[in-house]
């Protein structure tokens, strides 16, 4: 079964960067759309950014577009999906989470993920924005 880490959440001053990555164990990525969704506390989980499984079909939400940028290496080893957030605000302050999934919609990454489309979760890694 899928299982997946994501990493690099941290405490950040506003303006700053940080760099999400999301790794799987047991199986790999690559016939995956990897989809990222963030939930701050009292607020539902939101879709924040996709990448589809060839990784040619990128969507970003209104929310961070034009600060993040999604990639993936799809490397036989080990496959992994990075998300690089730039000049970050105090509402960006969330748990941020990957998910995985092969149906049409998050292995195309035609749109927002929705976070019905996608079968697998990891943990979650918090992100804090404050001075």
């Amino acid at each position: 079964q899928l299982q997946l880490v994501e990493s690099g959440g941290g405490l950040v001053q506003p303006g700053g960067s940080l760099r999400l990555s999301c790794s799987a164990s047991g199986l790999t990525l690559d016939y995956y759309g990897i989809g990222w969704f963030r939930q701050a506390p009292g607020k539902e989980r939101e879709g924040i950014s996709c990448i589809s499984s060839s990784g040619r079909n990128i969507n970003y939400a209104d929310s961070v577009k034009g600060r993040s940028t999604i990639s993936r290496n799809n490397a036989k080893t080990k496959s992994t999906v990075i998300l690089q957030l730039n000049d970050l605000k105090p509402e960006d302050t969330a748990t941020y989470f990957c998910a995985a999934g092969r149906n049409e919609y998050p292995a195309t990454c035609r749109g927002v993920p929705h976070k019905e489309e996608y079968d697998y979760w990891g943990q979650g890694t918090q992100v804090t924005v404050s001075s």
